[in-house]
Protein backbone atom coordinates (compact mmCIF):
# COMPACT_ATOMS: atom_id res chain seq x y z
CA UNK A 1 0.00 0.00 0.00
CA UNK A 2 1.23 3.67 -0.76
CA UNK A 3 1.50 6.03 1.26
CA UNK A 4 -0.50 8.94 1.43
CA UNK A 5 0.46 12.15 1.03
CA UNK A 6 -0.18 14.28 4.10
CA UNK A 7 -0.54 17.96 3.87
CA UNK A 8 -1.02 20.09 6.68
CA UNK A 9 -3.00 24.06 7.84
CA UNK A 10 -2.01 25.99 10.57
CA UNK A 11 -2.40 29.78 10.94
CA UNK A 12 -3.80 32.01 13.29
CA UNK A 13 -7.42 31.44 14.63
CA UNK A 14 -9.39 33.12 11.61
CA UNK A 15 -7.21 33.45 9.96
CA UNK A 16 -8.58 31.23 6.48
CA UNK A 17 -7.79 27.73 7.49
CA UNK A 18 -10.30 26.35 7.17
CA UNK A 19 -11.65 27.83 3.97
CA UNK A 20 -8.35 27.36 2.31
CA UNK A 21 -9.15 23.29 3.10
CA UNK A 22 -12.10 24.26 1.61
CA UNK A 23 -10.54 25.00 -1.34
CA UNK A 24 -8.36 21.92 -1.22
CA UNK A 25 -11.19 19.56 -0.68
CA UNK A 26 -12.80 20.67 -3.84
CA UNK A 27 -10.00 21.07 -5.95
CA UNK A 28 -8.77 17.48 -5.27
CA UNK A 29 -12.12 15.60 -5.32
CA UNK A 30 -10.41 13.31 -7.66
CA UNK A 31 -8.63 11.55 -4.92
CA UNK A 32 -9.47 9.72 -1.84
CA UNK A 33 -9.11 12.25 0.69
CA UNK A 34 -9.16 12.50 4.57
CA UNK A 35 -9.56 16.48 6.52
CA UNK A 36 -8.94 16.11 9.79
CA UNK A 37 -10.12 19.39 11.72
CA UNK A 38 -8.33 20.03 14.88
CA UNK A 39 -11.02 21.71 16.35
CA UNK A 40 -12.82 18.32 16.48
CA UNK A 41 -10.42 16.90 19.00
CA UNK A 42 -10.75 19.90 21.69
CA UNK A 43 -10.71 18.05 25.17
CA UNK A 44 -14.11 18.18 27.39
CA UNK A 45 -14.64 21.54 29.30
CA UNK A 46 -13.37 19.86 32.18
CA UNK A 47 -10.60 18.63 30.98
CA UNK A 48 -9.18 22.15 29.66
CA UNK A 49 -6.59 23.77 30.95
CA UNK A 50 -7.32 26.84 32.45
CA UNK A 51 -4.88 30.18 32.65
CA UNK A 52 -4.92 33.28 34.22
CA UNK A 53 -5.13 36.35 31.55
CA UNK A 54 -1.33 38.05 31.34
CA UNK A 55 -2.52 41.85 32.18
CA UNK A 56 -6.25 41.31 33.28
CA UNK A 57 -6.04 38.10 35.85
CA UNK A 58 -8.87 37.25 34.72
CA UNK A 59 -9.25 33.61 34.07
CA UNK A 60 -10.52 31.67 31.17
CA UNK A 61 -10.71 28.27 29.78
CA UNK A 62 -7.72 28.25 27.56
CA UNK A 63 -8.71 26.67 24.17
CA UNK A 64 -5.55 28.17 22.56
CA UNK A 65 -2.91 26.09 24.74
CA UNK A 66 -2.17 22.88 22.56
CA UNK A 67 -2.81 20.85 26.12
CA UNK A 68 -6.47 21.71 25.24
CA UNK A 69 -6.62 19.37 22.05
CA UNK A 70 -7.05 15.35 22.44
CA UNK A 71 -3.63 14.89 20.50
CA UNK A 72 -3.70 11.33 22.01
CA UNK A 73 -6.93 10.37 19.84
CA UNK A 74 -6.12 12.44 17.03
CA UNK A 75 -2.93 10.14 16.58
CA UNK A 76 -5.16 7.23 16.55
CA UNK A 77 -7.16 8.27 14.50
CA UNK A 78 -4.72 9.76 12.33
CA UNK A 79 -2.46 6.17 12.07
CA UNK A 80 -5.86 4.52 11.41
CA UNK A 81 -6.14 6.90 8.28
CA UNK A 82 -2.61 5.90 7.08
CA UNK A 83 -3.56 2.02 7.00
CA UNK A 84 -6.38 3.07 5.32
CA UNK A 85 -6.43 3.60 1.31
CA UNK A 86 -6.80 7.13 1.43
CA UNK A 87 -4.39 8.95 -1.00
CA UNK A 88 -4.51 12.38 0.45
CA UNK A 89 -4.87 13.21 4.00
CA UNK A 90 -5.15 16.82 5.31
CA UNK A 91 -4.69 17.98 8.95
CA UNK A 92 -5.88 21.34 9.76
CA UNK A 93 -6.19 24.14 12.99
CA UNK A 94 -4.33 26.60 14.60
CA UNK A 95 -2.00 23.89 16.09
CA UNK A 96 -1.38 21.31 13.10
CA UNK A 97 2.51 22.11 12.79
CA UNK A 98 2.92 22.00 16.53
CA UNK A 99 3.05 18.79 17.42
CA UNK A 100 6.35 16.76 16.54
CA UNK A 101 4.97 13.63 15.81
CA UNK A 102 2.19 14.51 13.49
CA UNK A 103 4.89 17.55 11.82
CA UNK A 104 7.35 14.41 11.65
CA UNK A 105 5.12 13.09 8.41
CA UNK A 106 3.61 16.40 7.35
CA UNK A 107 4.75 15.91 3.26
CA UNK A 108 3.49 19.80 2.49
CA UNK A 109 2.93 22.61 5.54
CA UNK A 110 1.02 25.12 4.68
CA UNK A 111 0.73 28.17 7.31
CA UNK A 112 -2.33 30.90 6.27
CA UNK A 113 -1.51 34.07 7.07
CA UNK A 114 -3.60 36.98 8.15
CA UNK A 115 -3.31 40.67 10.14
CA UNK A 116 -3.98 40.50 13.58
CA UNK A 117 -7.18 43.41 12.88
CA UNK A 118 -8.55 40.77 9.84
CA UNK A 119 -8.95 37.82 12.12
CA UNK A 120 -10.46 39.76 15.56
CA UNK A 121 -12.66 40.95 12.76
CA UNK A 122 -13.67 37.25 10.93
CA UNK A 123 -13.66 35.95 15.13
CA UNK A 124 -15.98 38.60 15.96
CA UNK A 125 -18.57 38.21 13.07
CA UNK A 126 -18.04 34.15 13.47
CA UNK A 127 -18.33 33.94 17.19
CA UNK A 128 -21.58 36.59 17.35
CA UNK A 129 -22.91 33.37 15.13
CA UNK A 130 -22.40 30.95 17.82
CA UNK A 131 -24.90 33.15 20.25
CA UNK A 132 -21.64 34.96 22.02
CA UNK A 133 -21.64 38.77 22.66
CA UNK A 134 -19.09 41.29 21.75
CA UNK A 135 -17.55 41.87 24.89
CA UNK A 136 -17.23 38.07 25.24
CA UNK A 137 -15.61 37.77 22.19
CA UNK A 138 -13.65 40.40 22.17
CA UNK A 139 -12.57 40.24 26.23
CA UNK A 140 -11.05 36.49 25.70
CA UNK A 141 -9.56 38.12 22.25
CA UNK A 142 -7.72 40.79 23.88
CA UNK A 143 -7.33 38.96 27.36
CA UNK A 144 -6.01 35.66 26.40
CA UNK A 145 -6.01 34.41 22.19
CA UNK A 146 -3.99 36.79 21.09
CA UNK A 147 -1.02 35.74 23.29
CA UNK A 148 -1.45 32.41 22.58
CA UNK A 149 -1.39 33.00 19.18
CA UNK A 150 2.48 35.09 19.61
CA UNK A 151 3.21 32.03 21.68
CA UNK A 152 2.11 28.51 20.11
CA UNK A 153 0.87 29.45 16.74
CA UNK A 154 2.97 31.70 15.13
CA UNK A 155 6.48 30.20 16.02
CA UNK A 156 4.80 27.88 13.89
CA UNK A 157 4.85 29.70 10.74
CA UNK A 158 8.50 29.49 10.31
CA UNK A 159 8.57 25.45 9.95
CA UNK A 160 5.75 25.76 6.86
CA UNK A 161 6.81 24.97 3.58
CA UNK A 162 4.20 27.91 2.10
CA UNK A 163 2.94 30.85 3.72
CA UNK A 164 -0.50 31.84 2.18
CA UNK A 165 -2.08 35.11 1.99
CA UNK A 166 -5.42 34.29 4.42
CA UNK A 167 -6.83 37.77 3.52
CA UNK A 168 -7.42 36.88 -0.33
CA UNK A 169 -6.03 33.24 -1.16
CA UNK A 170 -5.19 33.40 -5.09
CA UNK A 171 -6.06 31.29 -7.65
CA UNK A 172 -1.82 31.12 -8.34
CA UNK A 173 -1.75 30.07 -5.28
CA UNK A 174 -4.59 27.35 -5.19
CA UNK A 175 -3.34 26.56 -8.42
CA UNK A 176 0.62 26.22 -7.57
CA UNK A 177 -0.19 23.95 -4.20
CA UNK A 178 -3.19 21.51 -5.68
CA UNK A 179 -0.24 21.32 -8.89
CA UNK A 180 2.59 20.14 -6.65
CA UNK A 181 -0.22 17.93 -4.75
CA UNK A 182 -1.50 15.98 -7.84
CA UNK A 183 2.22 15.53 -9.18
CA UNK A 184 3.23 14.60 -5.63
CA UNK A 185 0.49 11.71 -5.92
CA UNK A 186 1.23 10.63 -9.23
Amino acid sequence: MKKPFIVGIAGGSASGKTTFCSILEKELCEFNLKVFHIDDYFKPQGERPFVSAPITEKMYVDDNHPDTINFAQLKLDFQSALEADYELIVIEGVLALWDKEIYSLLDLKLFVDCKPDERIVRRIKRNLGWGLTFDEISNVYLDMVRYRHDEYVEPTKWKADIILNGSSPSNQSVCVITNFIKASLQ
